[in-house]
């Protein structure tokens, strides 16, 4: 196994996992799996959650300290940050659109849902009663929320997330704004931890073969019971779940972009795409921005005409606050299981995961697996049910190809808007796909 990329190894994990599970239903081996396999799904999820809090503090405040030079691009880094979190916004609110239209979680049988209802009748119960204490409120109540009047009490829980966040960024704001002799130690500080903890999620996704095998080998046990021909109803629905997500990352490539780069770029899309083509097939295979970022500066320089002094500032920044193609792929998720359990979501919970999901993406890390972990964030941060993800991981790591090739589009896609905007987008060299 350890020859085989990791992409293969979960492909694999997966197989194995729906295999066993409908093994386990045909040979009447349920209670085995539920107590000798089922629980490995369970610590993998539960490592999930133990880094999330830390990586999202730690990522922003690297990410927020690096801004120092904002003072020499201030005009530069407010379009950057602006036109970055504008794309992330729309590409949250696409997702959720799709998501609500399609309703891919309501194509399992009544009966199934209903079946998840009851599972988490108790969680359902509970949103209810949130949603009548949030009646009685002010309606500024949501916004004192967002700021902790303890930071140490936030970190135990992750539904405090966008009070971790508020941190971050105002702690990042103070390291910028201090003396650079005195804030360097701190960043080195932070920069230590950020890539120890980044190794965390390395290590914690060699695992991810096995804890894809027991969460799936698990769900199907659930699912189908006594049954295995049940088991063929969660495939063809996570189809259908797929399919929803590819259609609103191919909007954000194939509507959304172009109408960026051929109005505020004035470029021809197809010259844009042919120019960082190469970033996005390496993205595809990489499933990681950072992995992508030397490519994709080299592709914008050189077959784009981006200036060096554009390309250094907007496109290391992208890689790290600019996630469209994984806040899209949350808010569909998100919505997707919630469906599936029977939770009904209002207008307020969604505008939630609107901001949960953007907030998030700044601080989700650009490497392979990072976008799970965001997703953590939003569900709990929504009231929906974390065991659920579950449900979503088997077809995880083809979309975490497809959601990277989205954001490593996205970056090159403001730095050329910002190039545009700045006169220093200038005729390219010979373009060369490698």
């Amino acid at each position: 196994m350890k020859r085989l990329a990791l992409h293969w190894q979960i492909l694999i994990g997966m197989a194995l996992g729906v295999a066993w599970g409908m093994m386990s239903s045909s040979f009447g081996l349920n209670s085995f799996t539920t107590d000798w396999i089922g629980p490995f799904g369970t610590i993998f999820i539960n490592m999930l959650k133990l880094i999330a809090v830390p990586l999202v503090l730690v990522s922003l405040i690297t990410g927020v300290s690096s801004l120092s030079d904002i003072s020499r691009l201030s005009r530069i880094g407010t379009k950057t940050i602006g036109t970055y979190l504008g794309t992330t916004v729309l590409a949250v609110v696409l997702g959720l659109v799709l998501v609500n239209i399609f309703e891919p979680g309501k194509a399992f049988s009544p009966e199934k849902r209903e079946e998840f209802k009851q599972q988490y009748a108790g969680t359902a119960s509970a949103k209810s009663s949130d949603a009548a204490a949030l009646e009685q409120q002010g309606p500024l109540q949501p916004l004192v929320d967002i700021v902790p009047e303890n930071l140490f009490r936030a970190m135990t829980s992750n539904g405090s997330m966008l009070q971790v966040i508020f941190f971050a960024l105002l702690f990042g704001i103070a390291l910028i704004l201090i003396p650079p002799d005195k804030a360097q130690p701190v960043n080195d500080f932070f920069e230590g931890v950020n890539m120890a903890i980044l190794k965390i999620v390395d290590i914690i996704m060699m695992t991810a073969p096995y804890g894809v095998f027991a969460l799936l080998a698990g769900l199907v046990v659930d699912f189908a019971g006594d049954d295995p021909g049940a088991a063929l109803e969660l495939l063809m629905v996570l189809g259908y779940y797929c399919i929803v997500v590819a259609i609103g990352l191919a909007l954000m490539i194939l509507v959304v972009y172009p109408a960026l780069v051929v109005t505020v770029g004035r470029t021809k899309y197809a010259h844009f795409i042919r120019g960082i083509f190469p970033a996005q097939m390496l993205a595809f295979s990489t499933s990681s921005s950072a992995a992508t970022l030397p490519a994709t500066m080299e592709c914008s320089e050189k077959n784009l005409g981006i200036n060096k002094e554009i390309t250094s500032f907007v496109l290391p920044l992208g890689a790290t606050i600019n996630m469209d193609g994984t806040s899209l792929y949350q808010s569909v998720a998100a919505v997707f299981i919630a469906q599936a359990y029977g939770i009904e979501l209002d207008l307020a919970a969604q505008l939630g995961i609107v901001m949960t999901a953007t907030l998030a993406s700044i601080g989700s890390a650009a490497v392979p697996g990072a976008g799970i972990v965001m997703l953590v964030i939003v569900l709990q941060q929504a009231g929906i049910p974390i065991e659920g993800i579950a449900l979503i991981l088997a077809p995880d790591r083809l979309l975490d190809m497809l959601r990277t090739t989205v954001n490593v589009t996205g970056d090159a896609t403001v730095a050329m808007m910002v190039a545009r905007t700045e006169g220093q987008l200038h005729p390219p060299t010979e373009i060369t796909v490698k």
